[in-house]
């Protein structure tokens, strides 16, 4: 069941398209001011309603976004800790580059004088993914991608000295840097990694809940603009004359999603012949959109652009789990589609896909992927739902 709202703020009025915020078809991405302009002045004559130069816009799909939760703020432990591990690799950089011989000497090595620069080189290196750790320092879970560079890092460097060292060319007894440099710092790193993932989750889902599905289907547009004859109208308007198959894709990037596209352009005439029109929903704009689309030859198939991700998640389309995107089924079906390519990111790469078959508005049968990869049949999907006794 889709949980109810509240009551929806007045629409402003437009002029022009009926669109709120530019190109039909595509999410408001600010979700501005719900209350309708008013005068500058205190005594300023209100506008007769009977004004024929100004129309009542048609409802936005983003309109019925609603506000984020607030972001979590890192954990003081997260940012003590990379604030350690920052001033820890200033000093250990800066001796080495001021004193290249000291460590040498401690671990003893003998060095030329082109081994003590590369030494140098390395020292700098380490000083500035210090600088990186106290810009992480500040918000942690924001800044999560420098954390995990540090963390690939310290689990390379002791693999590359083990390999050294196993090959005589260094003395294992410099291997007693390996723990202060490298591994003290893995379980906190791992912590923080881990802490930004389960934040990454939820980040951008409402503290309300989703929106109700039919409300957004009186705002959301289905657009299809490489088919003759045919004009943009709202879901629920389009699916009054038939069902629709929406088919809910991953990012623009991932090759399941490409493979989701001309599966359903193979099965085209299969999900007509079951009574239904297949309608593609994905997260960019309606321009890039259109050129992803029409890149895989599906110029002609209608789509619906939802960068805001509020009709995914109306039909119960969350952010995956690791397993379920980066599980090994997903690795056995990514070998499969690879023929299909990849690209760049275009939407969230943690969005689940699936599908719903929707009717007057109100979606009759929904399916969740259980994995980034599950590839089902669309034709079979979109059959009708047989109608229940007495319902």
């Amino acid at each position: 069941m889709l949980r109810q709202r509240r009551p929806i703020p007045p629409v402003p009025t437009v002029s022009g398209s009926g669109q709120r915020g530019g190109n039909p078809g595509t999410v408001d991405r600010e979700g501005g001011d719900m209350t309708p302009p008013s005068d500058s002045t205190p005594d300023a004559t209100p506008e007769p309603t009977s004004n024929p130069t100004r129309t009542t816009a048609a409802p936005t799909l983003g309109s019925l976004a609603t506000a984020p939760a607030s972001p979590v703020p890192s954990p003081i432990w997260m940012r003590r800790w990379l604030l350690a591990a920052g001033l820890y690799n200033l000093v250990w950089g800066a001796g080495v580059v001021l004193w290249p011989q000291g460590l040498v000497a401690v671990a003893g090595l003998e060095m030329t004088s082109a081994g003590l620069a590369i030494w140098q080189c390395l020292g700098m290196v380490i000083g500035v993914y210090g600088i990186g750790y106290l810009a992480a320092s500040l918000a942690p879970l924001k800044h999560w991608p420098i954390t995990l560079v540090g963390l690939l890092g310290k689990i390379f460097g002791p693999i590359g000295f083990v390999w050294t060292a196993a090959r005589g060319e260094i003395p294992w007894a410099f291997g007693w840097t390996i723990l202060t440099n490298d591994l003290i710092w893995w379980i906190p790193f791992a912590l923080i990694l881990r802490g930004a993932w389960i934040r990454s989750r939820f980040e951008g889902v409402s503290a309300e809940g989703p929106a109700d599905f039919a409300e957004l289907a009186e705002r959301a547009i289905v657009r299809t603009p490489g088919a003759a004859g045919e004009s943009d109208a709202t879901l629920a308007a389009r699916s009054r004359s038939r069902p629709l198959l929406l088919v809910f894709l991953r990012h623009a990037g991932c090759t399941f999603c490409r493979e989701a596209v001309r599966d359903v352009l193979a099965r085209r005439a299969a999900i007509e012949s079951a009574g239904a029109e297949p309608v593609l929903v994905h997260m960019g704009t309606p321009e890039e959109g259109d050129r992803f689309l029409e890149r895989l030859g599906a110029r002609a198939i209608a789509r619906i652009s939802d960068p805001e991700r509020v009709l995914y998640h109306a039909a119960g389309l969350e952010r995956g789990t690791f397993g379920e995107l980066f599980g090994p089924r997903n690795l056995v079906r990514a070998i499969a589609a690879a023929r299909h390519g990849v690209g760049y990111a275009i939407g969230d790469p943690l969005q689940m896909p699936g599908t719903a078959l929707v009717r007057d508005g109100r979606p009759i049968r929904v399916h969740r992927h259980r994995f980034a990869g599950e590839r089902p049949d669309y034709a079979t999907l979109a059959c009708p739902v047989p109608e229940v006794a007495g319902a």
